[in-house]
């Protein structure tokens, strides 16, 4: 009796560049760095994007989820 079995594949790791790994890195740390803005410090009255864009009431719920206060 002979069983007729398939070599196991051997995985490869993927290898990046360091030049892009870094702008990978940067660009993760600015959209972390935008959501940290929006979530925990933006309060609405002294918003960067002025009084007429109320990202505060937008994230508000999610604000006191994550422990942020804002009043």
């Amino acid at each position: 009796m002979s069983s007729l079995s398939s070599p196991a594949a051997i995985p490869t790791p993927v290898v990046l560049p360091a030049t892009k790994a870094a702008l990978w890195l940067i660009g993760t740390a600015l959209i972390a760095l935008m959501v940290y803005y929006f979530i925990g410090v933006d309060q609405g009255a002294y918003s960067v994007f002025g009084k007429d864009m109320h990202i505060h009431e937008f994230v508000h719920d999610s604000r006191h989820f994550l422990g942020f206060p804002c009043h």
